[in-house]
């Protein structure tokens, strides 16, 4: 393993730099697409498992059967997390290694894996930070109907309490769902994620039951786990803005608004879902039969922290009279739309922005103003900033190094954004970086590299790229350095 570079040197930096005392530095990952070791100790098929071999669904057949072995690999990795300075690792659990069926016992072999990486990272004094779902619903869980069905939800709680009573002493921040928008309409709505279901009326179902879900396992820690423990879950606002100051183009915004972002903060904040999201949807589901009584106090338990996940803004429009909507949404290709009840709506690419290599805009503003907006419409809502980096085409140079400006350009950036929202009144408590390590990046196999460390998939050596040199000695300045990237 290549340790950090030694000729970046601590610095300290200048008070105007600096991030708030107790700000946390970070890097994500999730099961599935690190951990490998698909049908070691007992795991069964998740639905990415079924999904990825399917053909077709994933470029050039890639699988997650191996990944970047964090199962086998995971000390080497706590030790290069150490080195790199980390002072949290933000990690998924998978479902189906520590409850095969999604239900009855857990396999303790499978737990054992998750209770060896807690112990390892409190011996490197790295903080953990567990998610309980990451998109890998267990196969037997979607044979029976999946997330459209109520019962998913009632399963959730189950595994929930399984995970509290093996590491609730250990773990200090819980995280339920990881970015349930996409689980639901991603999966159940385009099809371009697992389970590659495109119908839009279940695609709603299930984000009501992932609401659902996070709203019963919300109970489950706080009856299972020390008061001082925090609950969260993980959001993928999208940062929505109309093309033009037309009417049309904002009522086309306040409809991907409503779809990609309200369905979710309406009730897990608020205890209500959107009047105008049900208008815009109710030829698709009956809501007064889909949400029972008691669903919404459920749902909206309070949270200690909200994860705010952000890449790219999402500009919209109303496509002209007779034009259809586009599929350019930034979340893959498909003939099915995610977005039930607004399918018409346009999506475009900011003009005169730089691009990562998933071809998304590079805009640090979205992520200030994303934050700023959820600090004035949820007033003392503690937030973390829990996934944000971008995907480039990395490669190794003879000398054995990644150079990666773009990505360094990237995240200082961002960091900048995040400061000034910190300065303008946000409560932001931390920045995990997605990602630590390159990884199976789902429906794009392993075409796609968004680390900070390089994997060599063939021999699984690490390569901490420059952004990590880079990250590393933000973290140890507690800020930025007074110049952008060179």
């Amino acid at each position: 393993m290549t340790a950090v570079r030694p000729d970046i040197a601590p610095k300290q930096a200048p008070e105007a730099t600096r991030f708030p005392t107790g700000f946390v530095w970070g890097a994500a990952t999730a099961a599935y697409q690190v951990e490998g070791a698909a049908a070691e100790d007992g795991r069964t098929p998740s639905i990415w498992d079924t999904f990825s071999r399917t053909p077709g669904k994933v470029r050039n057949g890639d699988t997650g059967d191996i990944a970047a072995d964090h199962y086998h690999l995971y000390r080497d990795d706590v030790a290069l997390m150490k080195r790199l300075g980390l002072k949290a690792y933000r990690f998924s659990i998978s479902w189906s290694r520590v409850q095969p069926t999604g239900r009855g016992p857990a396999v303790e072999r499978g737990l054992d894996f998750y209770r060896k990486l807690v112990d390892e990272l409190l011996e490197a004094g790295i903080t953990p930070v567990a998610t309980l779902y990451h998109w890998d619903l267990p196969q037997e869980l979607e044979d029976a109907g999946g997330w459209p069905q109520r019962v998913t939800a009632d399963r959730f709680a189950d595994y929930a309490a399984i995970m509290a009573g093996a590491l609730g002493d250990r773990v200090g921040t819980w995280t339920t769902f990881n970015e349930p928008w996409c689980s639901a309409f991603l999966g159940y709505g385009s099809g371009v994620h697992a389970p590659g279901r495109t119908e839009p009326a279940s695609a709603l179902r299930a984000a009501h039951h992932l609401n659902l879900a996070h709203g019963r396992a919300i109970e489950v820690l706080r009856g299972q786990l020390p008061a001082a423990v925090q609950t969260s879950v993980t959001l993928n606002l999208h940062q929505v803005r109309p093309l033009t100051a037309s009417a049309a183009d904002a009522d086309a915004a306040r409809r991907i608004d409503a779809v990609g972002n309200r369905i979710f903060t309406g009730p897990m904040l608020r205890g209500e879902y959107p009047e105008d999201l049900i208008a815009d949807t109710r030829h698709l589901v009956d809501w007064s039969q889909l949400v029972q009584d008691g669903d919404l106090a459920a749902i909206s338990r309070p949270v200690d922290v909200l994860g705010v996940n952000y890449y790219t803004p999402t500009l919209v429009s109303t496509p002209a009279e007779g034009a259809g909507g586009t599929r350019n949404d930034g979340h893959g290709a498909s003939d099915h739309s995610p977005w039930p009840g607004s399918e018409h709506v346009a999506f475009h690419l900011a003009e005169g922005k730089e691009r990562t290599a998933m071809n998304w805009s590079i805009d640090p503003n979205g992520l200030y103003s994303l934050l700023m907006d959820v600090t004035r419409d949820h007033p003392g809502l503690p937030l973390m900033v829990t996934e944000n980096g971008a995907a480039f085409d990395d490669y190794v140079s003879p000398e054995g190094r990644v150079e990666d400006p773009e990505r360094i350009a990237y995240l200082h950036g961002h960091l900048d954004a995040v400061q000034r929202a910190v300065a303008d009144g946000a409560d932001v408590r931390g920045y995990f970086l997605w990602s630590l390590m390159d990884n199976f990046e789902w429906a794009y196999g392993y075409s796609k590299r968004f680390g900070a460390v390089y994997v060599d998939y063939a021999s699984q050596r690490r390569i901490p790229k420059a952004s990590a040199h880079w990250y590393a000695d933000v973290i140890r300045r507690h800020g930025l350095p007074q110049t952008g990237p060179a």
